[in-house]
């Protein structure tokens, strides 16, 4: 039975909702004292903390792909949560979006964290001493992810690797952007060396070492990235080599190969697919196991259209006119991903929006049970993330190779080869092939051209007159609220906030 390890944990230990303030009290509270008895609860427990992964891909939708230039949102139907994060507002310290990213990462470090000091009290019940080497593997990898998203949002932000009470937690300030590095780089290197290759049945979808891999290679890349004057992800670190070797491992491993159509990777019939290195796992059936993230996108009057009814107030956010003048005419990725118009009641919509992940003969009971996972990290990526690497370590200049593993990906979405390359268009390249998919604003970054990509894009596509002033201190986001005021002086909100 597929996707069922993911959502085992849920009913037994009650673990699905998130709490909103860094001084939670610990899982590791009576009862989950004495529940880590057997193999099956220890079990039990690493899959809870997966869970905690069931709104990632709504995060990267929200404070990626809307923060960048893949997206013109701004409402014409009132003000909407995104609104803020689209048009780089000051004020969004209380948005709900921000919030959640805060709390909900939060929520599966202390989950992760819980689990492995029971793992080290109790975990001489656990029979198999691989078994209990590979859920360490996994409850790290899962934490390292957890660090990882939150530094990219926040920067700074408090290291927390052990269970700590509520009192202790209040006395925890902001480590380091090197510090949180620091443990994610220890996590992934463990899970590199502990997580297996494969699995089977009921456990695909779990972390694999060449997720690990991936992982970690994306980390020394975004580590490489630029400071911008900030203390934010990019740290000038220069470790595109080590990355290049991860990445390498990743392609000789076999495991993997590009999905003979672009609509094969996202195809609700063919999940896990070839191309698949880690994904968040649902399934729908009204279970309060399904997704979301693929009504995210689209406005209500689409589904009224094709006879759903209203999906929750949702209006139209337009894809930006810049990025649908990016496809060249034959590029089949454009007419997968992006709608562009459609009639409601009579009223023709013509601003396009994005189509990616919805098959509506798949609608489940709601427009939050999608059975469709998403993926995290695909095979295409580990490809152009190499062909970076490669000309980073050549002065920006692209190898042959590079060119090759570019025109691999522009072959399948039926464009000629490319015989020169810069990283421009390396960049313009993920653009089209990762639409969609919470990448582009970490992309902007980490190739360090953000700031002038987002200057020279707001006064060419912002026709409504909404959007600030881009700022290099929008790279990241504000500490919510709700933070900072759970101790006086405890955390100094993020400046040009």
């Amino acid at each position: 039975m597929k996707k069922v390890f993911l959502y085992i944990a849920l009913a037994t230990l009650g673990l699905t909702s998130c709490t909103d303030e860094l001084d939670q009290t610990p899982i590791s509270s009576a009862t989950t004292l004495t529940f880590y008895q057997t193999n099956n609860d220890f079990l039990q427990g690493i899959n809870a903390v997966y869970a905690s992964l069931s709104a990632y891909p709504e995060r990267q939708l929200n404070l990626s792909e809307t923060r960048s230039d893949n997206l013109y949102a701004v409402s014409d139907g009132g003000v909407r949560d995104w609104e803020g994060i689209n048009s780089f507002h000051q004020t969004i310290s209380s948005n709900p979006y921000v919030a959640e990213a805060w709390s909900a990462n939060y929520s599966g470090i202390f989950k992760a964290n819980n689990f492995l000091d029971q793992l080290t009290k109790n975990g001489a019940v656990i029979t198999d001493p691989a078994l209990k080497t590979r859920f360490e593997a996994e409850a790290r990898y899962l934490r390292a992810t957890f660090y990882f998203d939150l530094l990219r949002w926040f920067g700074k932000v408090p290291v927390i690797d052990k269970v700590v009470s509520q009192n202790e937690a209040l006395a925890i300030g902001r480590s380091s952007v090197a510090d949180v590095y620091k443990l994610i780089i220890s996590d992934l290197q463990f899970a590199v060396t502990n997580l297996p290759v494969s699995y089977t049945t009921t456990n695909v979808g779990r972390a694999t070492n060449n997720a690990a891999k991936s992982l970690l290679a994306l980390v020394y890349m975004t580590r490489s990235g630029a400071t911008y004057g900030i203390e934010g992800p990019g740290i000038n670190s220069n470790e595109w080599s080590q990355a290049l070797t991860l990445l390498n491992d990743v392609i000789s491993s076999g495991k993997y190969a590009l999905q003979s159509t672009y609509a094969g990777v996202f195809s609700y019939t063919n999940e896990n697919n070839s191309e698949v290195v880690f994904d968040v796992q649902y399934i729908s059936g009204g279970l309060g196991l399904g997704a979301s993230f693929p009504w995210m996108l689209a406005p209500d009057t689409y589904f009224t259209a094709n006879g759903l009814g209203a999906q929750g107030g949702l209006t139209i956010r337009p894809v930006s006119s810049d990025l649908v003048s990016t496809y060249e005419a034959a590029d089949v990725r454009r007419t997968f991903s992006i709608l562009t118009g459609y009639t409601s009641n009579g009223v023709q919509e013509t601003r396009p929006f994005f189509k990616k992940y919805l098959d509506l003969s798949k609608y489940g009971k709601s427009r939050t049970d999608w059975p469709i996972n998403f993926i995290v990290t695909r095979y295409a990526d580990i490809l152009l993330l190499k062909a970076e690497c490669l000309m980073r370590t050549n002065n920006g200049v692209a190898t042959d190779e590079a060119i090759a593993l570019v025109n691999q990906i522009r072959k399948r979405a039926g464009l000629a080869n490319v015989t020169t390359l810069t990283l421009d268009g390396l960049l313009a390249e993920r653009r089209k092939e990762f639409a969609a998919e919470g990448s582009r604003w970490h992309d902007l970054v980490r190739f360090g051209v953000v700031d002038k990509v987002m200057a020279a894009w707001i006064p060419k596509e912002d026709v409504l007159k909404q959007m600030k002033s881009f700022t290099t201190n929008y790279i990241i986001y504000p500490i919510p609220q709700t933070e900072i005021d759970v101790k006086t002086g405890l955390y100094i909100q993020n400046a040009g906030y």
